[in-house]
């Protein structure tokens, strides 16, 4: 019998554990840890956070999927991986920490034959001061975060139909912020339904960002292919805010936020002062904290671990000028140099570069985005290593599976509204996602599958996504059938 840990029931993890499932016989055992009793459709997140869906329609309970799957599930949080084996325990195993209301944590040891870690982000918002929705931000990271902002925005509609003036802010939160995408679908959301409320001419929307221009996405931006022209993202994305009269402003660090007030300082080192009413402004992201000890206690986490918090595995990780860096450095199979038996997958895993130029302002403020590893990217990671560990577990030879984010395409739909008739979105599909000009010289990308569109046609393909999505996560009947 083979035991497989999953840290983290995300996108990445979630994935990998229903595929172990059903390509492992009941000798052997699949166990996910997560400190999260919920499973959250993060995409949907921003029309909770609006206020056009509910909470109850983002999110289900694991542990009832779980175990009509036959997962165990392990409620907690992993806190130290030993890969070794220790002094007392012979074999591999990972220390989770288990909280029972009432009591105190209790750590327990649990060993593996095989380790995915899909842990996911810290949502690191302490890296700005007033940073968050328990400061003077709101978020719509979580499903909790969203209903917060919902209730904000809500309360500054009903302000507004009484005749008063409000500034929303929305966009990253530092300069070293991903996932900007979101924070575009969010800003597009609001101002969709500002006008829905009738208050839009009360409103002015700006959208910060430390995209160094628009369109960036942490993807060094993009040419697409749309009406028969080819148009880079940066006009793509600037057009979508001139038509909704939202003010950009780009190559921006917030430096520190107060209630309705926020600095922030561009790459020129100007520093800036903007007041606001509501702020929807993302974190930066870092790997959760895990710590890594060798069979004699030794900490090894530095050498398992990227100074990110985020795990090393099969990438080139030297340190090269940004025109030295290439597709081939990005990883195939997702699995630690140091223990074949130990794979990361989505969020979890340690970029080797960023993909977007890193720029850095003369007194030495990194403002850029950085790379995107969410949504069907972390997903499809999650089933290859599931289906390289399930080949190793049942006796199949061969090389492991590979999903490189330099051979893997990428679709993003910026929708406003969320029903049938009224809503528009901006979509967009990108391949590969990391630039590769060995193969693609002029572009980086094949303008065959790297397109963008505008138009209710998008907007009804997000809807049937976000349920086809839940419905293939809740492992119903036919669900692997739903593509990645």
């Amino acid at each position: 019998m083979a035991r497989v840990v999953v840290l983290g029931a995300g996108v990445a993890g979630h994935t990998a554990a229903s595929y172990l499932r059903t390509w492992l016989d009941a000798s052997h055992e699949v166990v996910v840890v997560s400190p999260l009793s919920h499973y959250n459709w993060f995409p949907s997140n921003i029309w909770v956070g609006v206020g056009l869906m509910t909470e109850k329609q983002v999110t289900f309970p694991l542990a009832p999927v779980y175990e009509r799957a036959g997962i165990r599930f392990e409620q907690a949080r992993a806190v130290e991986l030993h890969p070794e084996g220790s002094a007392e325990i012979a074999a591999p195993y990972v220390v989770i920490e288990k909280r029972v209301p009432g009591q105190d944590a209790v750590l327990m040891p649990i060993e593996y034959d095989y380790l995915i870690n899909a842990t996911g982000p810290k949502l690191n918002f302490a890296a700005t001061e007033g940073l968050g929705p328990d400061k003077f931000t709101v978020s719509v990271c979580s499903a909790d975060h969203a209903i917060h902002a919902a209730e904000k925005f809500l309360a500054l509609v009903e302000r507004m139909k009484q005749g008063e003036d409000c500034r929303f802010v929305i966009g990253t939160g530092h300069g070293q912020c991903t996932c900007q995408g979101a924070a575009f679908e969010y800003v597009v959301n609001l101002e969709f339904e500002l006008r829905q409320h009738g208050v839009r001419d009360r409103a002015e929307v700006i959208f910060l960002t430390n995209e160094y221009e628009l369109g960036d996405f942490g993807m060094g931006g993009a040419f697409i292919r749309r009406n028969g022209y080819i148009t880079p993202t940066n006009i793509f994305t600037a057009s979508v805010m001139a038509e909704r009269d939202i003010r950009a402003i780009t190559r921006a660090h917030v430096r520190k936020i107060e209630q309705g007030k926020l600095t922030y300082v561009t790459l020129e080192d100007e520093e800036h002062e903007l007041t606001f009413d509501m702020a929807m402004l993302l974190p930066p992201f870092a790997g959760v904290g895990l710590k890594a000890f060798d069979r004699g206690g030794q900490d090894i986490t530095s050498s398992m671990f990227a100074a990110s918090g985020f795990m090393k595995v099969d990438a080139d990780y030297t340190a090269k000028p940004y025109e030295q860096w290439k597709a081939a450095d990005w990883p195939h199979t997702y699995q630690s140099p140091a223990y074949p038996n130990v794979f990361a997958a989505g969020i979890a895993f340690a970029p080797p570069h960023p993909i977007s130029r890193p720029h850095v302002s003369p007194k030495g403020v990194p403002i850029f985005a950085t790379a995107p590893r969410t949504g069907q990217p972390s997903a499809t990671i999650g089933r290859v290593v599931a289906r390289s560990i399930a080949d190793r577990i049942t006796g199949k030879q061969g090389p492991l599976h590979a999903a490189s984010m330099a051979e893997l395409g990428a679709a993003c739909v910026a929708s406003s509204g969320s029903s049938l008739l009224k809503g528009t979105a901006a979509s967009m599909t990108v391949y590969p996602i990391v630039p590769d000009y060995v193969r693609y010289p002029k572009y980086g990308r094949d303008l065959k599958y790297t397109t963008g569109e505008i138009g209710l046609a998008g907007h009804w393909i997000k809807l049937m996504l976000h349920y086809m999505f839940l419905y293939k996560a809740q492992l119903r009947p036919g669900w692997r059938l739903i593509p990645e």
